[in-house]
Parts: structure tokens; C-alpha cells; sequence
């Protein structure tokens, strides 16, 4: 199974904006597509309620013809245009798709924040974790979201084996953002955020980017587009990440960042498995 994970900012600027960002957008989407994954996860789709208009079915069924699709965006209470994730699968596929709520607190639950796709031997399930905020005025939330999460991934895994993808909004450990000693109290990188993190991998599931690659340094999946320099200088964080129940940590052959370049903000994952 090879699958690709990526908070694409705005499925809908995408799509249809004809901005720079667009383009640069549009261009690593042709390149995801062009390495033929089985899955494709796509967080931040900031889409309606109503989910794809007309305009963005058919671009889809254009350039991604053999893939069905399944989204979820925020409803009310929630923000409009806010959060979403969608999945788009190889028609041959044929998953059972639920979109789970998970008694997270405040409208978590209805910003379209996660879908899970059951197979007959694994759940592929996808996350857009909400962000603490700038001011941490989120964090409190964020904390019970971290518990509440943790718990719905243990009870997956308690019926088969899970593949959980998606922007998690945490960078682990020092090694995975470029300046951990100026970020100890910013958003992704608190000590309540890193130790919900922990808890949630003690529950029995392997980050499979330094299951395959041990400590390697200087590797981030975004990197902050208010900072032009940032990727320049690679001052980036590894906020996304591929994990596994633990049994299928030794069937993970690959799990790597893609290249987009000169696009800022998050990179795409990549993550294959051999059964």
C-alpha cells in the first residue's frame, strides 16, 4: 500500500486560484498524482459545508479519474470554510468510511477533522489535529482533544492494525523542529502538547520516520510562510507524521518527506507498506 498524506492549505485556492501559491500548489498535486499512491490524505481543505461544488468534482475527475472520494468539512457550530480533510481512494479499493466524532470539546467535532477508511486488515484513518493558537488560547482544549484522540486510535487498534496519517500540530522532540530552544512555549511545541504525543504513541503505535530513519536531523514537513526565508534556511518543523500499530512497524518500507519546492508551509508525506 503506498500512501500520501499532505495539509494542502485550501483545497479550493487549489483548485481554481490562479495566485502563485496556486500554481505552486497545483504543481505538487500533479506531482503526488503522478506517483500513482493508493491513497491520498489532504488536510486543511477549508472547503463549505456543502464540500466540493461542481467546478471541483470535474477538475478531480480530470486529473484524478481512477480515485473516489470521501470528505468531511465543518458544520455548525464550527467556522465555515475551516479545518476538513478528504481521502481520495483507488475506485478498486472499496473501504467501509465513517467519520468519527470523538467527544472532543468546544466544535473540534464538527471542523471535518478526521475520516477513517476500514479495509479487511487495517484502518487507514487521517487527522488534521486542531492548533492550540498563537496565544495558546486553544491549549486547554487541545489537551483533552490529545486524550480523546489517543483513546479513539487504542479502541481502532484493538479490532486491527491502523495506519494513522495527518498534521498532528506537534513537533515531538527537539530534534524535529530547527530551534527548539526558542519554541518551548509556542503552539506545536509546548511540553502538554509533546507529552500528549507520547501518551498517544504509548498506546501502542510506532512514528515510522524515525522507525526507519533513527535520529536524522534537519528534516521538517512545514515550515512557516509568514517567514520568507524559512525554507531557504530549512528553519522548519516536523509536524506530520505516519504511524502504525506497532505490529506493522516491520512492514513500513518507506516513509519520507516529498520534495515541494520553493512552495512553503507543509510537505507531503509518503508512506508504503509491504504485506
Amino acid at each position: 500500500m503506498k500512501l500520501i498524506s499532505w495539509n494542502i492549505d485550501s483545497l479550493n485556492a487549489a483548485l481554481t486560484s490562479d495566485s502563485n501559491r496556486a500554481l505552486l500548489t497545483r504543481e505538487v498535486l500533479r506531482n503526488i498524482l503522478a506517483l500513482n499512491p493508493d491513497i491520498i490524505a489532504i488536510q486543511e481543505t477549508k472547503l463549505t459545508a456543502k464540500g466540493l461544488t461542481k467546478k471541483h468534482a470535474e477538475i478531480l475527475a480530470e486529473h484524478a479519474w481512477e480515485y473516489e472520494i470521501a470528505w468531511r468539512s465543518a458544520v455548525e457550530p464550527a467556522r465555515k470554510s475551516y479545518a476538513g480533510t478528504l481521502f481520495l481512494y483507488k475506485k478498486a479499493l472499496n473501504p467501509v468510511i465513517t467519520f468519527p466524532e470523538i467527544g472532543a470539546p468546544t466544535t473540534m467535532d464538527a471542523e471535518g477533522r478526521i475520516i477513517t477508511l476500514e479495509f479487511e486488515d487495517l484502518f487507514v484513518t487521517q487527522v488534521y489535529t486542531p492548533n492550540a493558537g498563537n496565544t495558546l488560547g486553544r491549549l486547554e482544549d487541545r489537551q483533552i482533544w490529545d486524550q480523546k484522540y489517543a483513546e479513539y486510535l487504542s479502541q481502532l487498534d484493538q479490532t486491527k492494525p491502523v495506519l494513522a496519517v495527518g498534521d498532528f500540530n506537534v513537533a515531538h522532540e527537539e530534534i524535529d523542529l530547527a530551534h527548539p530552544d526558542r519554541n518551548h512555549f509556542s503552539a506545536g511545541f509546548t511540553d502538554e502538547e509533546r507529552q500528549g504525543f507520547t501518551h498517544l504513541l504509548a498506546q501502542g503505535f510506532t512514528d515510522t520516520f524515525r522507525h526507519l530513519h533513527g535520529d536524522i536531523e534537519g528534516v521538517y514537513t512545514w515550515w512557516a510562510q509568514r517567514v520568507k526565508t524559512s525554507k531557504i534556511n530549512n528553519s522548519g518543523w516536523r509536524i506530520d507524521y505516519a504511524l502504525v500499530s506497532n505490529r506493522l512497524a516491520d512492514k513500513v518500507v518507506k516513509s519520507e518527506m516529498l520534495d515541494s519546492g520553493i512552495r512553503q508551509d507543509h510537505t507531503p508525506l509518503l508512506v508504503e507498506l509491504e504485506f
